[in-house]
């Protein structure tokens, strides 16, 4: 009989969705779940046959996903990661370099202010000198104290890089073979949702680590590469990012048997945030730092070889610049005595000439990598305020990165994500379908029985 074949249908069809409501219940605090809903058709009836149908299948399973909300999600993403690795390098550099008790600007303020002090009583006083070259020392001091926090930044920022690069290898293999495994569950018609699931949360969690163009294919894998163009995955097929050399690391992409080098400041997310951080701020101020360091030591050691000692003789430099040294860029010169500072122009122990134009030097310029020309005095102001400038741009961006990104996972949510009353409303509609059909089915049964009874 029709009339059972069709409710039978309806109470089999009521139970998968059913089914469907109960799993997104069941994970409806699940991270990056995607509610799936039965999509019922009615079944026509026979060519020929005058019957109204012959009742109702589920075509499919649907996943509520929207591929540009998606998208969207995974840009921003790139964008919250790049950002958001730098800060804290910029904020440590704003604390440090802002600290008037540690500043360049004090040391420097504090180093001719000494000098100032020796003109203004007694060139030869023995502790008015000493207290020049312990001035002299604190100024080495602070130049190699920052030098120090710039290595040691160095040295964080090139280890995260290779963790990440580390990471999104094991992320990158990950999605290729959920690829593979999708390709095969829609070929042989089996629900491969939970697995489409895992695929994209784990190119979310690449896409911050590295910007990412991802395209669909026709038979359900997704297609992944970074924004400069080269493939990372390729249906099954996963490359592998490698990183090599210490002080200066080289990165590089192999993909089937082939290998590109990659322009990491290009690359977006935390690992060309990273990158870009270090080229573009961290490397410009150590060198800006030790082009101050380099110029006042000569400035200042040139003008002690113009004048006299305390027995008559020329002066000797005060400073040694060391350019290749990580933790002694700048130090005083071994062994220097009080009485080899050159104050006298004219060779007369009481004369403060040459003193007059060593004090002068705070007033004269140098050249700093990314600054230009300053005055020494104002050196250091500059780099700082270049910095803030840094920092604040970095922020702005860094606010405006979290509010899309939270925007983009909110409209992902509004489509994808499960909404536990809109499930209560499923779970009664197919509750009643189903009783409704077990209904008509003992309508049907006792028409059945009925007609026996007529038959005898």
């Amino acid at each position: 009989m029709s009339i059972l074949n069709n409710a039978l249908s309806g109470a089999i069809a009521s139970q998968l969705a059913l089914s469907a409501s109960s799993q997104n219940i069941a994970n409806l605090q699940t991270k990056g779940y995607t509610r799936q809903a039965a999509l019922l058709t009615a079944v026509a009836p026979s060519t020929g046959s005058s019957e109204a149908g012959n009742g109702v299948r589920v075509t499919a399973l649907m996943r509520f996903s929207d591929s540009y909300k998606t998208q969207q999600m995974w840009r921003s993403a790139s964008d919250l990661g790049a950002h958001s690795q730098t800060q804290p390098y910029l904020t440590q550099l704003e604390q440090v370099m802002g600290d008037d008790t540690a500043s360049l600007s004090s040391g420097v303020d504090g180093f001719f202010a000494a000098l100032n002090s020796v003109a203004g009583v007694d060139p030869t006083s023995t502790p008015l000198r000493q207290q020049v070259v312990t001035a002299a020392g604190l100024l080495a001091q602070r130049f190699n104290s920052l030098n120090n926090v710039y290595n040691a930044q160095l040295q964080s920022v090139r280890q995260q890089r290779s963790a990440l690069v580390d990471s999104a290898n094991t992320t990158i293999a990950s999605i290729g073979s959920l690829n593979a495994q999708i390709a095969n569950a829609n070929a042989t018609g089996s629900n491969a949702s939970a697995l489409v699931d895992a695929r994209d949360q784990a190119i979310d969690s690449l896409a911050s680590q590295m910007g990412l163009e991802v395209s669909d294919q026709p038979d359900g894998t997704r297609n992944v590469s970074l924004k400069t163009g080269q493939s990372l995955v390729l249906g099954g097929i996963a490359g592998q990012l490698s990183v090599s050399g210490g002080a200066a690391q080289t990165f590089s992409l192999t993909f089937a048997g082939t290998k590109f080098d990659l322009d990491t400041t290009r690359a977006g997310g935390q690992l060309g945030g990273l990158s870009v951080y270090e080229q573009d701020t961290l490397l410009p101020l150590q060198q800006g730092v030790a082009d101050m360091a380099q110029q006042i030591a000569d400035k200042v050691n040139n003008q002690l070889k113009a004048g006299y000692a305390m027995d008559g003789t020329p002066g000797k430099p005060l400073f040694v610049f060391n350019p290749g040294s990580a933790s002694n860029m700048l130090q005083v010169a071994s062994g220097y005595q009080t009485s080899d500072l050159a104050f006298s122009g004219d060779g007369k122990p009481g004369d403060t000439g040459n003193l007059q134009q060593l004090v002068a030097i705070k007033n004269q310029t140098i050249t700093m990598t990314k600054i230009g020309t300053v005055m020494i005095g104002d050196a250091d102001t500059q780099l700082v305020g270049r910095l803030a400038v840094d920092s604040q741009q970095n922020k702005g961006a860094l606010t405006t990165a979290q509010t899309m990104r939270d925007q983009s996972v909110a409209d992902w949510q509004s489509t994808s994500g499960v909404n536990k009353d809109e499930e209560a409303v499923h779970l009664v509609e197919y509750q009643n379908m189903y009783q409704a059909n077990m209904k008509v089915m003992s309508v049907a049964n006792a028409l059945f029985d009925a007609t026996l009874q007529m038959m005898g």
